[in-house]
């Protein structure tokens, strides 16, 4: 088959709200033939709101997201569906046509400037991530932890690029304070994997040396295993917990891959595409973790699956975590600094 050179993605299935449908043909292309992927477009965007509540009693009380799409490209995101909401594709499109919500910083400042406020677990990003290579140009994210720091407001990241290690200078600042906690998603220390699976992320040694130069800097830091795709990745948890228990780590988390919407048809293309001999296998697996089908919206049990094999990779997990975090103190974030005020609270 044809396949984009460089992309997880094998197509981009319309969105469900558009209205219009769009047909790509590859009848002049020999079968073997590197299709070169469209170029990136960025959309400079001024939503009324950045600041979000979660209703999920698993996934904390705010996320805030600068940026909608994701030039990573990880071939499992989660938030690839979410991309049709902005009338574009969850595949190809969800890589390269890219949203910037270049009023973030002043929104979140407004928000945090209520007194009706109300501090809790927030995270940047829960959708797409707050690192990814255009925040380079537009530093959207470092303007954001600058806020965090302003009003002394408690914020979790979680990134799979060493970007972050710009911002080292706010993040010390934040965390002297007890106010930040940095995540490093990590899924595979096989590059191979991490090359067909997260075509555009840094590599597994880059992501275990930010954790190691974040804790060195006193910013505490964990690992997130995720996602766990059985058949691919999930027989590397005792390794990676390991390494990043090794290079820094304070504490671990994993989940197991979920396929919403059109995602279960893009896995399914990637599978082919990379891995044919066990597609039916990896398929089959994760829907035994959910109930049967390949996406589960339960909250509570959708990030860790249920049933005979997620039962054996919680376990897998349990015991690997018991072994190398035995000594390891997460970290608690201090809630009592924030001030609707900001920086009059010092005074």
């Amino acid at each position: 088959m044809a396949t984009w050179k460089g992309r997880a993605s094998q197509s981009n299935p319309d969105s469900k709200f558009s209205a219009f449908q769009y047909e790509r043909t590859n009848e002049f292309l020999p079968s073997d033939e590197e299709i070169p992927a469209p170029k990136q477009t960025i959309f400079l965007e001024s939503p009324k709101k950045i600041l979000n509540a979660v209703a999920a009693a698993d996934l904390g009380n705010w996320s805030l997201n600068p940026y909608q799409g994701c030039e990573h490209g990880c071939m499992y995101c989660y938030a690839r569906p979410t991309h049709e909401y902005w009338g574009f594709g969850a595949g190809m499109d969800f890589e390269t046509k890219l949203v910037v919500k270049q009023n973030a910083p002043e929104l979140l400042r407004k928000e945090l400037s209520k007194p009706s406020h109300k501090v809790g677990s927030t995270m940047l990003a829960g959708n797409t991530d707050c690192y990814q290579p255009i925040e380079r140009k537009y530093k959207i994210t470092r303007e954001l932890l600058k806020v965090f720091l302003e009003f002394k407001h408690p914020v979790g990241i979680i990134t799979k690029n060493h970007l972050v290690l710009r911002d080292l200078d706010i993040l010390e600042q934040l965390a002297a304070l007890r106010l930040v906690s940095v995540t490093m998603s990590i899924n595979s220390l096989d590059e191979e994997i991490r090359r067909r699976l997260e075509p555009r992320t840094a590599t597994a040694k880059q992501r275990l040396n930010c954790l190691k130069e974040l804790s060195d800097a006193g910013v505490p830091c964990g690992t997130m295993i995720g996602p766990v795709i059985p058949g691919i990745n999930h027989t590397e948890i005792p390794e990676i917990l390991k390494q990043s228990a090794a290079h820094g780590a304070s504490y671990a988390h994993y989940n197991i891959v979920r396929l919403a919407g059109p995602l279960g048809e893009l896995f399914s293309e990637w599978l082919e595409a990379n891995y044919p001999d066990r597609k039916e296998k990896v398929m089959n697996q994760i829907a035994e973790c959910h109930g049967g089908k390949v996406n589960d919206s339960r909250s509570g049990v959708r990030m860790s699956g249920e049933g005979a094999l997620a039962q054996s990779i919680a376990q897998l997990f349990k015991i690997s975590h018991r072994k190398y975090f035995k000594d390891k103190e997460p970290p608690k974030k201090d809630y009592s600094l924030y001030s609707h005020n900001g920086q009059l609270k010092l005074f």
